[in-house]
């Protein structure tokens, strides 16, 4: 176990802009966001329901309108679903992350420059960082029995057996759900 092991976010590249152009992807993000361009040096999310975006060489804060997520559910509360439902989805028309093949994954330890990177280099199109999940989120979902979205987290380092976590908290030690695997296939 790794009482301090780190979350990090988990990052999206996405290959075009579903027909739109850059400033037309920006004016449907209007809708939802906030945006403040932040200009050519990288742009680091700040706080939750911030996230960074990578488009045409210029870093932009996007920041979720109140009303456009729900503070009461765990899930929706998240960034990832955020970002999944009023970017990917309802702009972009990815509506599975797992199987799409105009989007990747950017695990968080290669850095926001692997973001900008393959967007330059006419890989990919457009960037999207998000903030970490915090443990309070992931002890949230497993205390209302729920999994997390696909793509949430990013762990370092990776483990290579399974394991079952206990998080120690400021309330005492619980096991999480979230975080067990079957480990009774170890035993048999």
């Amino acid at each position: 176990m790794f009482p301090r092991q780190p979350v990090i976010d988990d990052s999206r590249v996405v290959k075009d802009l579903n027909g739109l152009t850059p400033a037309e992807f920006l004016t449907a993000l209007e809708k939802n966001f906030e945006i403040e361009e932040k200009g050519k040096e990288i742009y680091k999310p700040n706080a939750l329901h911030n996230f960074a975006l990578y488009l045409d060489g210029k870093w932009y804060s996007l920041t979720a309108k109140p009303g456009t997520y729900d503070d009461n559910d765990p899930i929706d509360v998240l960034d990832v679903t955020i970002s999944s439902n009023l970017i990917l989805d309802e702009i972009l028309g990815i509506k599975d992350l797992r199987s799409d093949r105009r989007i990747d994954f950017v695990g968080g330890i290669r850095g926001l420059g692997e973001l900008s990177r393959r967007v330059d280099s006419g890989e990919m199109k457009v960037a999207l960082a998000l903030y970490p999940v915090s443990m309070k989120q992931l002890m949230d979902i497993a205390d209302t029995g729920n999994i997390m979205p696909p793509k949430t987290t990013w762990f370092e380092p990776k483990l290579r057996l399974r394991s079952v976590w206990v998080w120690k908290t400021e309330e005492g030690m619980y096991p999480n759900s979230l975080f067990t695997t079957n480990c009774m296939e170890l035993y048999r």
